[in-house]
């Protein structure tokens, strides 16, 4: 890898670091980067993941207040997150690429139609909680969309961030930034146990120079990232996540197009 291309990779690490800690999606503009290099789709999937761990732990580090009373919520989401990134990984190294790149778009459709209408969804859904059984419906749905969101990070890593978002922003008492600084710790959790399934199942496929540049940049990124959007207004914060959604979107489509 000559110098060009390493600071090709460095550029994109550092601007998915960024964007990760604001919403997600940051492996949409590494991801393509690496592709574009000659690197093989899966080597590059597995790369990318194991190099943004550490804009997660930068990310997470700078929303850490806004992690603060949602104990009780990790708690019940953290194990959902570390079961679907395992079932993910598994997934990944067994299953053709082809079978998520024609779910990919769904999901990010859907993920950007609950953040667009996430504020009355969620006055809806939190006008009928209570003590009674539908809190603990509710409870339940949250948790089996994180675990899937879990699976299909695990699997592609891109913009489980912003179907994050969207279910948390519902289901999860708490502001937009709570939410935020939750999906940060829970999309980091994802990344950790897909890195340590590569690592124990396939590590032939980890390209080590491509995650040491986009660790080294992303974890910077991270930082910048948690500083620009623990400062954004919930509309402004919506607006950002809708717009790279769609870019998000128009990757997946494109690519699909052209296989």
């Amino acid at each position: 890898m000559n110098a060009l291309e390493s600071f090709f990779i460095l550029l994109g690490g550092l601007w998915a670091g960024t964007i990760n800690s604001v919403v997600g999606s940051g492996t949409l503009v590494t991801f393509p980067i690496l592709i574009a290099l000659g690197v093989v789709p899966v080597m590059a999937v597995v790369s990318n993941a194991m190099g943004l761990i550490a804009g997660g732990v930068s990310g997470t580090w700078g929303y850490r207040r806004e992690l603060r009373g949602m104990k009780s919520n990790l708690l019940k989401l953290m194990p959902a997150s570390i079961l679907g990134g395992i079932t993910g990984a598994y997934l990944l190294l067994h299953l053709p690429e082809t079978v998520f790149a024609l779910v990919a778009p769904a999901l990010i459709v859907l993920a950007l139609t609950l953040v667009i209408f996430q504020p009355r969804l969620q006055r809806a859904i939190q006008a009928k909680r209570g003590a009674g059984p539908s809190a603990r419906t509710h409870d339940l749905a949250m948790v089996a969309l994180v675990y899937l969101t879990g699976v299909y990070g695990g699997y592609f890593v891109a913009a489980q961030g912003v179907l994050l978002v969207a279910i948390l922003g519902i289901f999860m008492s708490g502001t937009l930034q709570n939410a935020n600084a939750v999906k940060n710790l829970l999309s980091l959790s994802v990344n950790v146990v897909a890195a340590i399934s590569y690592l124990l199942f396939a590590p032939e496929k980890i390209i080590w120079q491509i995650v040491a540049l986009i660790a080294v940049s992303s974890l910077a990124g991270g930082f910048i990232g948690s500083r620009i959007g623990r400062k954004l207004s919930p509309v402004v914060l919506r607006s950002v996540i809708v717009t790279l959604g769609v870019v998000a979107l128009f990757f997946m489509i494109q690519k699909l197009v052209a296989a």
